[in-house]
């Protein structure tokens, strides 16, 4: 054992490494990036290009379907007023990123590999169900858009529940990308985001939005006048762009880059690039949701059903027929917004729509395949085979799709965009509070480990988005609910249990913060039931993680 450098994990003191724990010292075969040397200690534009990748990765869950949807719907409801919460959003999501990137570069380890050493059994399995829950719900809201992309494409030939069945091949083209190596892979990624940006943006040129009243949207931070739908806008915003899973997914992927983790200055410049990598691919993803928030705001604020009809029969659109001839407002989601481009600016404008929407789905499913399978791998410290995560997660993900789509009609498919995003928010407490405990522990990140500033604010920040996350779920359950007595009980022992793990998330969150002398540190209740405990010192801690785990 004298060969390893081990952190301990709270139910077994010495873990003894082996080929399938992920903990053994054997090389690394997964292609690595490797980072040139530079000869000046300025900024370098090679240094930055090879550490591009994670980040890019990482902002397309900032724009998957759901997030689109979102969009769309909050620049219909308050037009331009909701941008200061976009950006808001944004930046929150910067701030998580951050702490979660800056987990996996000191370490070496991602969150959920942290989140098997550092938890109880029971609080640790409970946290990884959550996760799959949202990598689940995440993948069934890019199985909807994907499908109807797919209908909207084919001019109805395709229906929507083979649409959804089509999705499978997205398991088959995952599983062949990657085989082509991890810059090609990442290049992928990066034509997709151009996808979306050209498709959006170009929806942007043709509707030509108000350019003082989006500039003063996003600085105002007020939204005068506003409904109750606006507010409740402004919270599915938040829910739909920080989600827990991408926290989990960002840790993971800044292991593919080649740091020696024994010196310090190697640390310090893999986490400044990093940071500018995220921050770039971030800003990008904002622009791209502030065109499509835009786009709806000029196009479809105020606007009733009939006004959308009455363009669609116009110009003789033989997608007319969702829009009822009455004059409540409009709701839309990302098929009725697709129908309303091509009435307005002409069928072009649908397909183009159709097509940022298909890269949209495409790309972020591919990288949940990557989410799911760091936290199968981390919480459970076992692996397994590519083929075998992809297929679980995309199959329990059809299932219900499927079922929407072949007995229902599409305004029941879109319309679970709202209950995933609820199903999300729930789970984000076991995304923030973990990285923010990892980060904030001295004898996990060392030199590296968060100062006082940076916990207030991401702690705070953190309360203030679960908050308005937990009164989004709390409302779309009050006015949804079915008074049935077995689904009653059901709720109550789920809440139970909920909110008994978060309690031992922010105990154990406190408890990592405080040094080895504390008193609530060296309570054999803590000691026996939180384990906050890692063992090892940090340049051990860093030892041991000098070849990290592979990259997927």
């Amino acid at each position: 054992m004298s060969d390893y450098c081990l952190v301990p994990t709270m139910d077994e003191p010495h873990p003894r490494p082996t080929e399938t724990t992920g903990l053994s010292r054997k090389v690394d075969k997964e292609e690595k990036v490797h980072i040139p040397e530079s000869s000046s200690t300025g900024f370098s534009f090679r240094k930055l290009w090879a550490f591009t990748g994670p980040g890019f990765l990482m902002s397309i869950a900032y724009l998957d379907p759901g997030n689109i949807e979102s969009d769309l719907q909050s620049g219909t409801t308050a037009r331009y007023k909701l941008l200061w919460v976009l950006m808001s959003a944004t930046i929150l999501g910067l701030v998580m990123q951050r702490l979660s990137a800056r987990l996996g570069v000191v370490t070496g380890l991602h969150l959920a590999d942290m989140c098997y050493r550092q938890y109880r059994k029971a609080p640790r399995l409970f946290v990884w169900l959550m996760m799959e829950v949202a990598i689940i719900g995440s993948d069934m809201q890019e199985v909807i858009g994907t499908s109807i992309a797919i209908y909207l494409l084919s001019n109805k030939m395709i229906p929507l529940w083979i649409g959804v069945l089509i999705t499978v091949i997205d398991t088959l083209s995952f599983l062949m990308l990657d085989k082509y190596g991890l810059r090609k892979l990442e290049l992928v990624f990066g034509l997709f985001i151009v996808i979306m940006a050209l498709s959006f943006g170009y929806e942007f040129a043709i509707v030509q939005p108000d350019i003082e009243d989006m500039a003063k949207g996003l600085v105002t931070p007020w939204c005068s006048n506003c409904q109750e739908s606006a507010l409740l806008q402004a919270v599915g915003i938040i829910g739909a762009i920080i989600m827990p899973h991408n926290l989990y997914l960002h840790s993971g992927l800044v292991k593919s880059r080649e740091v020696d983790r024994t010196k310090k200055d190697k640390l310090q410049e893999a986490n400044y690039y990093f940071f500018i990598e995220s921050s770039i691919a971030l800003f990008v993803s904002f622009v791209i949701n502030v065109c499509v928030v835009s786009v709806f705001a000029h196009g479809l604020y105020n606007k009733t059903n009939s006004d959308v009809l009455e363009i669609c029969t116009k110009n003789n659109n033989t997608y007319s027929d969702i829009f009822t001839n009455d004059t409540s407002l409009v709701e839309v989601d990302i098929y009725k917004g697709g129908v309303f481009l091509g009435c307005q600016f002409g069928i072009g404008a649908m397909y183009i729509w159709a097509i940022g929407i298909l890269a949209a789905g495409q790309s972020s499913t591919m990288t949940g395949c990557y989410a799911g399978q760091f936290v199968m791998e981390g919480f459970l410290n076992l692996q397994w085979s590519r083929w075998k995560r992809v297929g679980f997660t995309r199959l329990v993900a059809i299932a219900p799709t499927f079922y929407v789509a072949f007995f229902s009609d599409i305004n029941d498919l879109t319309g679970m965009n709202d209950l995933l995003n609820a199903v999300m928010s729930l789970q984000l407490p076991f995304a923030t509070l973990p990285v923010i405990a990892f980060t904030s522990n001295p004898r996990i990140m060392g030199e590296f480990t968060n100062g006082l500033g940076n916990i207030l604010i991401t702690i705070i920040l953190s309360a203030i988005i679960i908050s308005i996350n937990i009164y989004f779920v709390i409302y779309h359950t009050i006015t949804n609910f079915t008074y049935n007595l077995t689904l009653i009980i059901g709720v109550m022992v789920y809440s139970t249990i909920y909110l008994l793990m978060c309690a031992y998330l922010t105990i154990h969150l406190v408890i990592s913060m405080l040094d080895d002398c504390s008193v609530l540190r060296r309570n054999p209740f803590v000691i026996r039931f939180i384990g906050p405990q890692i063992g090892n010192t940090f340049s051990q801690h860093q030892q041991t993680n000098f070849s990290p785990p592979r990259y997927l």
